[in-house]
């Protein structure tokens, strides 16, 4: 081989390759996809954007603004629409922050429950005369669950909750003031804790019956009462004597004659014992 045919073969093999103008295409292509996969795994990562921090609570988070907002969230939409996530985005936190505070959802139902009952008990304020008291007591846990009507749910499950029975321990104490013997105070303030309690969750199981349906109660109140007219007297005299009072009734008011009902019986009863 001569030289110059050396010299051209050194040249072609030390001689730099080229490569295509698609291969170099190609190449920044993929590189700028993997850096974009992989600066959104950073910021994944790393956490939320300044724009998206800002959205986050600043304030310091506490049980009771957890228990507030659950009662907020159980008002507007009921039980079912209680959840964590819910809470998240009620808040601003996360779910780390509230599981906190509180360990799961019955955890904070008893907790919202507690919270209502609790009002009841600090609306008293100074009333004094055990009468007035145990009215007061039997209309506050009526309103109590008429305006939280998840509340009659949750005692039903839970009668044993210690607001529950701060409660009872309250009615039984007007009892004893208005001389009710100790062998009648424990079924005097059964019955009594049993009838608030009973017909004040019925009251707003049929509220919230009503107002999911989208009927006024009026109304429906007047097509029933027009049902009861419409019966035989001979057979039902009552029930058509009552139709006359069902429509323009106030359940609020038939409540506390029951309580006063109920208060009269157990005085009544406690004279014949005493006089026994």
């Amino acid at each position: 081989m001569s030289a110059a045919a050396v010299d051209a073969s050194l040249a072609v093999a030390v001689a730099p390759r080229r490569t295509p103008v698609r291969w170099i295409v190609c190449a920044a292509a993929i590189t700028a996809t993997v850096m974009t996969v992989f600066d959104t795994t950073i910021i994944n990562v790393a956490g939320p954007s300044k724009g998206q921090r800002a959205a986050r609570r600043t304030a310091a988070l506490s049980r009771e603004l957890i228990v507030r907002a659950a009662t907020e969230i159980l008002d507007t939409d009921g039980e079912t629409a209680l959840t964590f996530r819910a809470l998240t985005r009620h808040l601003s936190t996360g779910y780390g922050a509230i599981y906190h505070h509180v360990a799961n959802k019955s955890a904070l139902l008893a907790a919202a429950t507690d919270d209502v009952i609790a009002g009841v008990v600090a609306d008293l304020g100074t009333v004094a005369e055990p009468r007035d008291v145990l009215r007061a007591v039997a209309l506050g846990l009526f309103d109590a669950i008429d305006a939280h009507p998840w509340v009659g749910a949750q005692l039903a499950r839970e009668p044993w909750r210690p607001t529950l029975l701060d409660i009872y321990e309250r009615i039984s104490e007007q009892l004893q003031a208005l001389n009710v013997p100790e062998r009648a105070l424990f079924d005097s303030a059964g019955v009594l804790v049993n009838y608030i309690l009973g017909v004040a969750g019925q009251n707003a199981a049929n509220a919230r019956i009503l107002a999911s349906n989208n009927i006024d109660r009026s109304t429906f109140l007047a097509d029933v009462a027009a049902q009861w007219a419409q019966l035989d007297p001979a057979r039902h005299p009552s029930v058509h004597r009552a139709a006359t009072q069902l429509r323009d009734h106030d359940d609020r008011a038939q409540f506390l004659a029951g309580v006063n009902l109920i208060l009269a019986g157990i005085e009544a009863e406690s004279r014949e014992r005493e006089d026994s």
